[in-house]
């Protein structure tokens, strides 16, 4: 058994479609989170909204128990993330984690390219939900996992 199968209960994610994006576009970039052969498992509940001035806004969101899908958004985090962002998450790590959760905010352009970069604006939001909720055990297992250095 692996390392994350132990210690991850589910992963979350959830991002927007403004009615300005490709959403083909937008759901490849997504789709470089998963894993390849799981990708047509995963399946995203739509939400329809209205922004500010009335425009229309879809959210998508998920939440994956799968083992086999965890582990690897797990690696792809792992080895997708630079070294400067894994180092800006472990620095800011109380703005990432609350209670037994660490967000994780992903640029969609940066995504599209099959890259992973640290965001705050309309991001790809990762939630992944430890069964252990002490943020020493947080850390310690995002490290061990890659997520952290």
């Amino acid at each position: 058994m692996a390392l994350s199968q132990t210690l991850i209960s589910y992963i979350d994610v959830r991002f927007f479609a403004h009615a300005t994006e490709n959403l083909d576009k937008v759901f490849e970039a997504v789709h470089h989170l998963f894993p390849p052969d799981y990708v047509d498992d995963i399946v995203f509940k739509k939400n329809n909204l209205k922004g500010h001035y009335g425009n229309p806004i879809t959210l998508f969101e998920t939440r994956i128990k799968k083992k086999e899908i965890i582990e690897g958004i797990v690696k792809v985090l792992s080895s997708g993330l630079s070294k400067l962002d894994k180092e800006m998450l472990l620095r800011e790590i109380d703005l990432h984690v609350k209670k037994g959760s660490l967000y994780i905010r992903l640029e969609k352009q940066a995504a599209f390219q099959g890259e992973f970069k640290l965001c705050s604006a309309d991001p790809i939001r990762v939630h992944i939900r430890f069964k252990k909720s002490k943020l020493e055990d947080k850390i310690k297992t995002c490290k061990e996992l890659g997520i952290l250095l």
